[in-house]
C-alpha cells in the first residue's frame, strides 16, 4: 500500500464512527447534486470514496430497484460505518482503489464522487480511471456540500491558486483525463462540477 493510501485511511479511519454525526444536514444538498447527474431508471452508478454512504439512497432512488448502485471506498472503517447505517441495504459497498476498480470498461452510466478531488494522489490519472469504468456519453459529478471557500474557511485555510477544484485548474484537468465540463457552480452552499465522458 502507498502512503497516499495509508494517509487516507488514516484520516478517514479516525473520523468515520462520528463522520455522519458532524455534517447532519447535508443530505439535501447530496440529494440536489445526484439529482443534476440525470440517471434515468435502470442505470448503473458507482459513489467514488463514497465514505459513509450519503450518496447512496438519493442514487437508489434515481435508478430505481432495476438500477445498479456501487459505493467505493479505501476505508474499510468508513465501509463498516455506511453498513452501520444501513446504507448497505441501497447499494453494494467495494473495499477499493478508485485508482484501480474492479469494474469493466464502460460498464457504467455514471460516477459521483462526493469530496473526492482533493483526496485523488495522481487526480489525472485516477479521473482517467474513473473514465474508463463509464461508457462514452457517460456522467461524472464532483461534488462537495460546501462551496471552495466555505470549506476552506471551516478548515482555518486560504483558496489557493492552484486548488484543483478551481475552474481553470479543474477544467483542463478533466480534459486530459477523458472528461468534458459540462457546468461548474462554487457557491458557498455546495461545489459541483459536471463532466461528461469523451468518446
Amino acid at each position: 500500500m502507498s502512503d497516499d493510501h495509508t494517509r487516507v485511511q488514516e484520516f478517514f479511519g479516525a473520523r468515520a464512527a462520528d463522520w455522519d454525526s458532524r455534517f447532519p444536514d447535508d443530505g439535501p444538498a447530496y440529494a440536489a447534486a445526484v439529482a443534476e447527474l440525470g440517471l434515468r431508471e435502470g442505470d448503473r452508478v458507482l459513489d467514488a470514496g463514497c465514505g459513509t454512504g450519503r450518496a447512496l439512497p438519493p442514487l437508489r432512488a434515481a435508478v430505481g430497484r432495476s438500477g445498479v448502485v456501487l459505493g467505493a471506498d479505501l476505508t474499510p472503517a468508513m465501509l463498516k460505518a455506511a453498513v452501520r447505517a444501513g446504507r448497505d441495504r441501497e447499494g453494494q459497498l467495494l473495499l477499493a482503489d478508485v485508482a484501480a476498480l474492479p469494474l469493466r470498461s464502460e460498464s457504467l452510466d455514471a460516477v459521483f464522487g462526493a469530496g473526492l478531488i482533493a483526496h485523488l494522489p495522481r487526480p489525472e490519472a485516477n479521473l482517467r480511471e474513473l473514465a474508463r469504468v463509464v461508457r462514452p456519453g457517460g456522467t461524472l459529478a464532483l461534488f462537495h456540500p460546501i462551496g471552495r471557500a466555505a470549506l476552506a474557511a471551516r478548515q482555518g485555510r486560504q483558496i489557493t491558486p492552484d486548488d484543483l477544484r478551481a475552474e481553470p485548474n479543474l477544467r483542463p484537468l478533466l480534459a486530459g483525463s477523458g472528461w468534458r465540463m459540462t457546468s461548474y457552480a462554487d457557491e458557498d452552499a455546495r461545489f459541483l462540477a459536471l463532466a461528461v465522458r469523451e468518446d
